[in-house]
Order: structure tokens, then sequence, then C-alpha cells
């Protein structure tokens, strides 16, 4: 198949190219245009057959682009756990979600050859925070300000929904020191991890190679449209993922931080990133045929750890 992709240069997209490289799909990328184009391939770690350069903040996508796939992959989004979330944070949290999936939903819409697929980046965060449930893809988005974005992500799709199958991947924390794990690495690091308020609230988790594959699953192995969630069958919480990390560095972490405190100094950030309890399960995935490589917690912050 030939594969378009959207954030090829960020983490989980290059590890969606890397996952695609040896099953022999054709990969393109979609480029902003600063992102400087080294050869072939813009600050991508696998070799792309082509590269067009679109402009979310004019509009604009090259229309050879889109029919040129088959599927679609887009991975926006300015990264959440840069804290705190100021004014502006926050509402860049949110335009770089919703204004690049419209600009491409609008493109899908209106080619002459739309792709068959598009898997479109989305977040758990749309459950809000949930204690004692057991959160599958039927669930009711919660209350919040992450659920708000995500109502408004997944709902800029539309446009295409009439030409194309699209499915709203529903992620989890992937665990990469380069993503989720770094904080929490940099504090074990420093000897003053702990967990975050009671620690007891669950933190929905994915390797980073399941995060791609699962992607190039939904792309190119499935059916299915709508939202999908992509986070590991097994649950953990945060206690045990703070330790998990501490562990794999060999440092303590016996220094809780209160979630009056948390909520205190980082508002918002705190009840919908570090204190959401969000119990999310892999349902449709799993029954899609979808296998998990990464299912032991501690082997997979390990591995994350090492990128």
């Amino acid at each position: 198949m030939r594969i378009l992709i959207a954030g090829a240069s960020g983490l989980v997209g290059q590890a969606v190219v890397r996952v695609l490289e040896p099953a022999a799909h054709e990969t393109a990328v979609l480029v902003r245009p600063q992102t400087p184009v080294l050869g072939a391939a813009p600050t991508v770690s696998a070799p792309v057959s082509r590269v067009w350069r679109w402009d979310p903040v004019a509009g604009t996508v090259p229309d050879e682009a889109i029919a040129w796939a088959d599927a679609v992959i887009s991975l926006n989004g300015a990264p959440l756990a840069r804290l705190p979330w100021t004014p502006r944070r926050r509402a860049l949290i949110r335009r770089s979600r919703v204004a690049p999936t419209r600009v491409l939903a609008e493109a899908i819409a209106a080619s002459p050859r739309p792709p068959a697929a598009w898997v479109s980046a989305s977040a758990v965060g749309i459950y809000g925070s949930r204690p004692g449930e057991r959160l599958i893809e039927s669930a009711i988005p919660g209350t919040g300000f992450l659920a708000d974005v995500v109502r408004g992500w997944e709902a800029a799709t539309e446009p295409a929904r009439a030409t194309t199958r699209v499915v709203h991947a529903r992620t989890g924390l992937v665990l990469s020191r380069r993503g989720a794990l770094g904080p929490i690495a940099r504090l074990a690091e420093l000897g003053v991890a702990g967990s975050l308020g009671s620690g007891r609230q669950h933190w929905p988790w994915i390797s980073l190679h399941d995060e791609a594959a699962a992607f190039v699953h939904l792309a190119t192995a499935s059916l299915m449209s709508g939202a999908v969630n992509l986070a590991a069958p097994v649950t953990a919480t945060c206690g045990e993922i703070v330790a998990a990390v501490a562990d794999a560095l060999g440092r303590p972490h016996r220094l809780p931080v209160p979630g009056w405190t948390l909520r205190a100094v980082l508002g918002e950030a705190a009840r919908d990133l570090l204190l959401a309890d969000q119990r999310v399960m892999p349902l449709r995935l799993v029954a899609d045929g979808f296998r998990f490589r990464d299912t032991v917690l501690v082997d997979a912050v390990r591995a994350g750890l090492r990128h």
C-alpha cells in the first residue's frame, strides 16, 4: 500500500516509518514549510519515497499527495507534557490538533481519488477521569479541558467520513524517554520520584513499538472505523509506573507528591494528566486481531528508557 504520513518526524511518526519499512509498503510524508529536508527524508530515521510540503496554517495540502495515498496516518499535536498549561499553551494544544486535522479532512473530502483509510491520532483524554470504570470505546466522553480538546479533534475529521474509513486512534501514555517517561525519569535520577497523589489512579500505557504497530495495523490490515483505544491490555497504576521507572534506573521512589499540591501548582494539567484515573481497555483492537508485543510493564519501561 501507499501510506502518507503527517507528523513523521515526531516520536511516534518515526516509529511508524520503521514498522512500515520491512512490510514493503511505500511511504511518503507531508512536511511543514519550515521543516528542513535532508535527502529523501526529513528527520526520519527510515527511508521514504516522496516528500510533499503542506501548510496547515494556510490550509493547503498538495492534491497529488492525497490522490497518491491508499491510506493516511496523521500524528499532529503539541506535546501535553510541557508544563504548565498557560492560556497560550492551552490554545496551542487545541489548535495544533484541531486545525491540521480539519485541513486534512477537507482535502480528503475534495479529492477525486480519496484514500481508503485515514488513521487520525486521538487520545484517551476524551474519557476524563473515571475512577472505578472500565473504559471501552463505547464509553461516553468525560469532562475537562482534554476531553473537550479531543472531542473537537475527532469532530474535525467529519468532512472525510463520507469518502474514507476514518479511525480515531485514542492513545494512552507512550512509554519512551522522549515521551511520557522523560519527566518521571528525570525525577527518579534526582532521587525524588514517588507516587503522584494516591498513586492508585490507572494510567493507560502502551510501548512505542505497539503504538506504531497499531497505527499500521489500523491503516493497512483492518476494516474498522471510529474510536479505537491504543493502550496495553494489562493495566497499571501511576504508582506502579513510577516504581518501574525508578527501579529500572536503580533509584528510590519514596517521595509521594500530594494531589492537592499538584492541583495547586499545575491546575488542569494535574487533573487531566497526572491525577486522572482511566482504566482504558483496547477492546476493539484486540477483537480485530492485533497482537500486542509488550504486555509486561517492567520490560516495556526498561525498553522505553532506552529510546
